[in-house]
């Protein structure tokens, strides 16, 4: 039977879980990625191990296929994006252009294109009461370095295809997507999960460690909001950027005091004033995508950060590294 969607990246967190979700408004899906998911077999029909840098694995994974949710990147979080700019833009540069041509020349019906809020200026970021980011925020460009730059690049591109080539392209912007599955350590974790693996490992009244001084401020995108956003914009008639994100914005200090309560401990921040902590403010501006979708994320922080929290903690119990005497809260 032929096979209608491919997802890039579905080896990776919000890629899996998109796979899964496919599946259920049935779908047949193929999965590429370099890896298999690490914490669960994929549900996909097909998948397939491929290093998307190349442009003949490109045209492999978009044979036969009528849409593409492109989720491949070389990404991690902000320990991670801040030190590699150079491998990050290389890489990422040469799986997006090599997609998007494979796309065409395949023949593919529609293209989604996973962008990040690291594509917004640096100059509207510096506080953090940041007034929430718009999609038309992003020009004049200043975006992150490396990452950023390539989100924005990719785009464009986008853009150029579906003009000069009639390939419908659509573009998310996500905002901090969180929830189970995800990586928790080693370097790529987002802020949540590394906040939950920190409090999981401690014990009550232990002190752990913040990077920067904690009044930084995010918002957070629970990840079954973020693959049935991508659904609706992937089939929506808007071709432009839109923000994927939670509205609701706190300070990372608010995300640790969040994670304490919900493990049942006291915990003690040490912050880390000359660990990376990213740009001071960010959140994002839901109107568009409200008028566009008639929708939004409907999770709340705390109800979206339980779930998560209970995984990380069980996996890090699962392999025996929770300490002894700190109990599971149900």
């Amino acid at each position: 039977m032929p096979i209608d969607a491919l997802v890039t990246g579905a080896g990776g967190f919000i890629g899996h879980h998109l796979v899964k979700y496919l599946k259920r408004t049935g779908l047949r899906v193929r999965g590429v990625d370099l890896k298999h998911p690490e914490f669960e077999p994929s549900p996909a029909e097909e998948f397939q191990i491929l290093d998307l840098r190349r442009f003949d694995s490109c045209l492999i994974a978009t044979r036969g296929v009528r849409e593409i949710y492109h989720l491949a990147a070389d990404m991690g979080g902000i320990g991670y994006i801040t030190a590699f700019h150079a491998v990050i833009a290389r890489n990422n540069t040469m799986i997006n252009v090599h997609m998007l041509e494979a796309a065409r020349l395949n023949g593919a019906e529609r293209f989604l294109f996973s962008s990040s809020a690291c594509v917004y200026p640096q100059r509207l970021q510096g506080s953090a009461e940041v007034t929430p980011l718009k999609e038309e925020d992003a020009y004049p460009a200043d975006p992150e370095e490396g990452y950023g730059w390539e989100k924005l690049w990719m785009e464009k591109l986008c853009q150029y295809y579906r003009e000069d080539y009639k390939l419908e392209t659509r573009v998310v912007r996500f905002h901090n997507v969180y929830g189970p599955l995800g990586t928790y350590e080693g370097g790529r974790e987002k802020a949540p999960a590394a906040i939950c693996r920190k409090v999981a490992l401690a014990r009550d009244g232990d002190e752990i460690e913040i990077w920067g001084d904690g009044e930084q401020t995010r918002s957070f995108l629970y990840v079954d909001d973020c693959v049935e956003g991508i659904w609706r914009i992937m089939r929506s008639d808007h071709p432009g950027p839109l923000n994927l994100g939670s509205e609701e914005l706190v300070t990372i200090n608010q995300l640790v005091d969040l994670t304490a309560e919900i493990a049942g401990k006291h915990i003690r921040k040490r912050h880390n004033l000359q660990a990376p902590q990213g740009v001071r403010g960010r959140n994002s501006d839901n109107a568009k995508l409200r008028a566009v979708l008639g929708w939004e994320p409907p999770t709340r922080l705390r109800d979206g950060l339980e779930p998560t929290y209970r995984w990380i903690e069980a996996e890090l119990r699962r392999a025996g590294r929770v300490p002894s005497g700190v109990e599971v809260r149900v």
